[in-house]
């Protein structure tokens, strides 16, 4: 009987460690984004103030498109992705002096923004919604 114990107790220990693993190393992430950079903001600052700027420049078809782009991600997560997507896409709006979000800025800004894993949803995705992304090709064979 003592042997179940100390075997449960020792798997036990294990599974709380594994978890405590992963939940430091998802907060410490999280830490190193909110340090401030040379600017004096962080990465999140500047996510935000990309998206506080560029709010006004959506339509409701770019904000569906988004929302189905960011479908593979957990739901967990996917506020996280929406914010990081859609602050690449309102900086590049910036930059170019849009006055609103388009297909270009958007699918270059969703490029840009993910990792190449993503790549290959957001192509089937706009194959499916008959958008030709020949014109980003070259950012998606830049990575």
């Amino acid at each position: 009987m003592s042997d179940i114990v100390s075997i449960l107790l020792i798997l036990w220990s294990f599974i709380m460690l594994g978890l405590l693993t992963i939940g430091g190393y998802f907060m410490f992430r999280k830490f190193l984004k909110k340090l401030p950079k040379e600017d004096g903001k962080s990465i999140i600052d500047w996510e935000e103030y990309y998206v506080d700027q560029t709010i006004h420049l959506w339509g409701d078809e770019e904000k569906r498109l988004l929302n189905e782009l960011v479908e593979p991600v957990p739901e967990l997560f996917r506020d996280v992705a929406k914010q990081k997507i859609g602050a690449k896409i309102g900086e590049l709006a910036l930059e170019r002096n849009k006055k609103s979000i388009d297909l270009d800025v958007l699918i270059e800004g969703y490029i840009l923004a993910t990792p190449k894993r993503d790549h290959k949803f957001l192509m089937k995705r706009l194959n499916e919604k008959n958008i030709d992304f020949t014109p980003y090709q070259h950012l998606l064979e830049k990575e």
